[in-house]
């Protein structure tokens, strides 16, 4: 196979690096390699070096190109690519990819923002994501829900990524769970436990409110039978609850969802969505993120 007919797509994260060899015509990924080097393990200079190490064999002396989303474009990465405003489609960000500085024929993919009187938001990596699920599902218009540290959900209309907003569940879940006394109980690993996950879902319903309903992750397991292995799953239950809760009110509208996520995160977030009476279609994070690469590769590369 020619360098033409390949590409090499990166997801490189805060946490994690995760890369694509990809065969251009069919989307069928040649090789995968991931490793826990995010930017908080990296100094800015070594980006372009940690790169070539992880692939450089992949390049054929650079010309098989390489694409990259997520943080690695933020401040903090390795160099700054624009956050676009909305409206933005696929071709958008392919016209403003930013050549990655020290490695030659790599290109770091924009985010995007929406900063109005009413609403300050800002995404890099999961509009990727939004566009692939788009490209996964062979339909112009999607409401796509992206679990993680911060979730997001994002509204696609005819190609178009037109609204989106960020919820800090995954962070909340980590700081109550490792920071607070209610969550002290589950400061080991458990299994997901759906009995207590459903409660959480109950109990961010209640009159009183969220703040409240972390908390019971306490006095239930004091007096009402809650075990500790299942009160990472009960605070889970709560914050992603009151997600689901939140976004139901702010877009009342919503039937369907496309969810976009690890297997560990969709089965809880189905049973939420689920719950909640929204219609869901799975489908995996990886293949969401090479689907949108690869159409803004595409679009760059017809530039």
């Amino acid at each position: 196979m020619s360098a033409e007919q390949r590409l090499i797509v990166i997801d490189w994260g805060t946490s994690n690096f995760r890369a694509f060899l990809v065969d251009r015509q069919s989307g069928t990924c040649l090789e995968t390699r991931r490793s826990e080097a995010g930017l908080k393990a990296l100094q800015t200079a070594e980006f372009p070096h940690y790169c070539e190490a992880q692939v450089g064999d992949w390049r054929e002396g650079g010309q098989v190109p390489v694409y990259l989303a997520g943080m690695v474009g933020s401040k903090r990465g390795w160099s700054e690519a624009p956050q676009l405003d909305l409206p933005v489609s696929g071709r958008d960000l392919a016209a403003h990819v930013v050549a990655a500085p020290g490695l030659e024929n790599a290109w770091i993919v924009p985010g995007v923002k929406h900063v109005d009187e009413a609403h300050c938001d800002v995404m890099r990596g999961e509009e990727v994501q939004a566009f692939g699920a788009l490209a996964l599902a062979g339909n112009p218009d999607a409401d796509c829900c992206l679990p993680g540290t911060h979730s997001k959900w994002a509204r696609l209309r005819d190609n178009h990524l037109t609204a989106f907003t960020t919820l800090m569940t995954g962070e909340l879940y980590h700081a109550v769970r490792f920071h607070t006394l209610p969550g002290e109980p589950a400061r080991d690993e458990a299994p997901f436990d759906e009995d207590g996950f459903r409660q959480g879902l109950a109990r961010a319903q209640g009159e009183e409110g969220v703040l409240h309903a972390l908390f019971e992750a306490r006095s239930r397991h004091l007096y009402r039978g809650l075990a500790a292995e299942q009160v990472g799953s009960f605070i889970s239950g709560v914050l992603i609850g009151e997600e689901v809760r939140a976004m139901r009110v702010a877009r009342p509208d919503l039937e369907r969802l496309l969810l976009i996520g690890a297997e560990a995160l969709r089965r809880p977030y189905t049973l939420a969505l689920e719950t909640a009476g929204l219609e869901v279609t799975p489908l995996d994070s990886d293949a969401a993120t090479l689907a949108g690469l690869a159409v803004i590769a595409e679009h760059h590369h017809t530039r």
